[in-house]
């Protein structure tokens, strides 16, 4: 009698049909081991089950492509030949467990993902969103919840020693009971120096290395593969322990056993552990690797074949190295400290083969577990909306007030108290960080930079995931430009609901094709990512949430500064005020903090317009013509003007605009294509708008230590720099600090 029952097949997060497709896979019924094998590997965390078929539409090549989808991390040539490796990763259930290890462990697998490829990692950024920091009910464990991710985020980048360059945080009652933190990770190396995940070499000896292995993180992929019950603290096991130190080594252990040439395949042990590092490197090689798991380092006693191959133990990877070279491999890792130890062999039957103390626990077609796991043409409806199609009209009864109260907003003010906890300097190749547009990273030993930016908004794609995803990729490449910064190619974390719903299907279907048309568009091929589901808690799903990385190069120099450096100076707004009607405002930060609501739908786009305002700024940034720039994006041109004075000497402005929108629209609206400059040279600035058909508006003069704004004859706003620039500098540590009702 089989001891897999109907209870067990559901326990692992298999349906009838999935397990009917194993018996007929092996011919037979698996083992115990064999079914905790396929459910993480068919998990959707690891198959992509429900998404592949969608992102096969995704562009993926250029000219600079020298690894798309389907490696660890995806590879762009900079030039010079020079490369650099990048991607963007989910640790979202397991920071909603345990905040701590969740998003520290959410760095550390990043990480391996770019030493992996060859590449050393020189910089890190972080999206995270949080549930309301200050809502009565929630509040207290969200607060938590962000302390912890932050906490974790700061401790393994720093020990690592990597530094944290930027990122985004938004606070959303969406998130309240199920956070999102996805990391990015970028590394550089020579083009000789590329590594992948193969397993070649019939009779090649399969290495361990790194850390032991334990029980933690057993099921952590299926576990990421499931919406959140009353009962998924319990699932605190699930969540791996991470060491930065250790890891610290083993990049440095791995780097150099790399460079002497005896290693022809490596992989991190990532979500599954042991278990998809083998036959993933088996499946894309087309061979089989057989192992023997009473060799393999073990810092706890009595383990269980199904406990090693499901483990997610941190800090270990996985290498494949020529027949008679090991001890070269051996010795380098024993310099380090670590654990080296040949587990296995690759062989030529395509199989990947477990065994005990010579005893066979699981014996399975490597590509039955990877490239041919199941794929779901899952149905779908029209995408999930909740909000109304149409809002208020709305009379400000104060709209200096309303300034303020967006510039101490949690999605809007400083986060300074998350970034100070981050070294954003180690390694001295930052030149732009936190704080910026954009990240820029010094590539050494060459004349290019390497600009990074993330961006998501979950408002917008609630009211059309096609629409707001292009958005996010349009304000992606311009926070690029800005830094004078040539978009290159993205990496992408889509974070959605169930699947299983048609409604929250279609999110995701609109969303991938609203990705692929702007990353066309824009030339900036998508080279891997994440997709992270089952993002609900009892059945309340988050805003559908794709998240963009995308990278650009520059020659290395200064950017321009992001706040006005000097009184006397013109300002000009490059792409115009823009249009706008009430239903722009309803996903727009106003509507969150003002009206408290949600409806309408995201701004309108232009990609050939934004295209044009993007070429206009890095010809303006690049020829030093403009002393600071800054991109219009949450909150609209108020709140942009007003960070824009933030800097060390608070320079005010003096702006006056001509337009017959209500001042509502006029100043707190989110319409895209626009930027902020100030200058010395505006007839220059001018020459270079009209050149690329953009609008150019000489709005003000900047000014000793006020923000003066007026429409017409109408005056708007007037307030002192210093009371603006302390309410948004100390607003996050007060929400901290918030006392709610029991």
């Amino acid at each position: 009698m089989s001891a897999i029952t109907p209870d067990v097949i559901a326990a692992h997060q298999l349906t009838p049909p999935e397990y009917e497709k194993i018996v007929s896979l092996l011919g037979r019924e698996p083992s115990l081991t064999e079914l905790g094998i396929f459910s993480v590997m068919w998990s959707e965390h690891c198959s992509y089950k429900s998404s592949r078929v969608h992102l096969k539409k995704l562009p993926t090549e250029s000219s600079r492509v020298l690894q798309g989808p389907g490696e660890n991390a995806g590879i762009i040539d900079i030039g010079g030949g020079v490369a650099i490796a990048f991607k963007i990763e989910s640790h979202n259930h397991p920071s909603f467990i345990e905040p701590f290890q969740g998003a520290a462990t959410g760095v550390g697998g990043i990480l391996r993902d770019i030493f992996t490829m060859g590449a050393r990692p020189i910089a890190v950024m972080d999206s995270i969103r949080f549930g309301k920091l200050d809502d009565p009910k929630t509040g207290s464990r969200n607060r938590r919840i962000f302390e912890g991710v932050v906490s974790g985020i700061a401790h393994y980048g720093n020990c690592f020693g990597v530094p944290t360059v930027g990122g985004e945080c938004v606070f959303e009652e969406s998130y309240d009971g199920n956070p999102l933190v996805n990391v990015f990770a970028l590394g550089v190396f020579r083009h000789d120096e590329i590594f992948y995940g193969k397993a070649t070499g019939v009779g090649n000896p399969v290495i361990y290395v790194g850390a032991k292995t334990g029980r933690d993180g057993i099921h952590g992929a299926s576990m990421a593969s499931a919406e959140f019950t009353d009962q998924s603290k319990q699932k605190r096991p699930n969540v791996q322990v991470g060491d930065p130190f250790l890891e610290k080594l083993l990049l440095e252990a791995c780097l150099e056993a790399m460079r002497t040439g005896a290693i022809v395949g490596i992989q991190d042990m990532g979500a599954a552990g042991l278990t998809s590092s083998t036959c993933e490197m088996g499946s894309r090689a087309g061979t089989g690797v057989e192992i023997e798991l009473a060799r393999v380092p073990q810092r706890e006693t009595g383990m269980t074949p199904y406990e090693m191959m499901l483990s997610e133990s941190q800090e270990r990877m996985l290498l494949v190295a020529q027949r008679g070279r090991e001890q070269e491999v051996f010795d380098v890792f024993r310099k380090w400290g670590l654990d080296a130890v040949e587990i296995g062999v690759v062989t030529s039957d395509g199989m990947l083969r477990v065994k005990h103390h010579g005893q066979v626990f699981a014996e399975i077609p490597n590509r039955a577990l990877a490239d041919e796991a199941p794929r779901y043409q899952r149905p779908y409806t029209k995408p999930l909306r909740t909000a109304p199609l149409h809002g208020p009209t709305i009379a400000s009864s104060g709209l200096a007030a309303d300034l303020k109260a967006l510039l101490a907003s949690g999605d809007i003010c400083s986060k300074r108290w998350v970034w100070q906890q981050y070294d954003h300097q180690v390694r001295t190749n930052t030149i732009a960080g936190p704080g910026f547009d954009a990240a820029i990273i010094r590539i050494k030993e060459t004349n290019t930079s390497v600009a990074m930016s993330l961006d998501g908004n979950g408002r917008y794609c609630a009211l059309d995931p096609r629409e707001g995803t292009k958005l996010m990729v349009a304000e992606c490449c311009r926070n690029l430009s800005v830094m004078g910064a040539l978009p290159i190619a993205t990496t992408n974390n889509l974070n959605f609901g169930n699947p299983e719903r048609p409604e929250i299907m279609a999110q995701i279907v609109e969303s991938v094709e609203g990705l692929a048309e702007a990353c066309r568009f824009f030339e900036v091929p998508v080279t891997g990512g994440n997709v992270s589901l089952y993002n609900e808690t009892l059945g309340a799903p988050i805003f559908p949430t794709p998240v963009v990385g995308i990278v650009g190069t520059l020659e290395t120099a200064s950017p321009a500064s992001n706040v006005f450096l000097a009184p006397g100076r013109p300002v000009i707004l490059l792409g115009g005020l823009g249009e706008a009607d009430w239903d722009h405002l309803g996903g727009a930060q106003y509507g969150k903090v003002i009206v408290r609501s949600l409806w309408g739908r995201p701004p309108k786009l232009d990609m050939q317009y934004e295209k044009r305002v993007h070429s206009a700024i890095r010809e303006l940034v690049r020829g030093r013509v403009v002393e600071s720039a800054h991109d219009i994006g949450d909150g609209g041109l108020a709140v942009a003007l007003a960070e824009c004075c933030f800097g060390a000497s608070q320079v005010g402005a003096d702006i006056t605009l001509d337009s017959g929108l209500p001042p509502e629209l006029l100043l707190f609206h989110e319409g895209p294509s626009r930027v902020l400059v100030s200058t010395a040279a505006p007839e220059k600035v001018l020459a270079v708008a009209g050149k690329n058909n953009i609008q150019a508006i000489q709005i003000g003069v900047t000014l000793e230590s006020r923000v003066v704004i007026r429409n017409r004859n109408e005056a708007l706003i007037d307030c002192p720099v210093a009371e603006l620039n302390e309410l948004w500098t100390h607003a996050l540590e007060r929400l901290l600090q918030t006392t709610v009702p029991a």
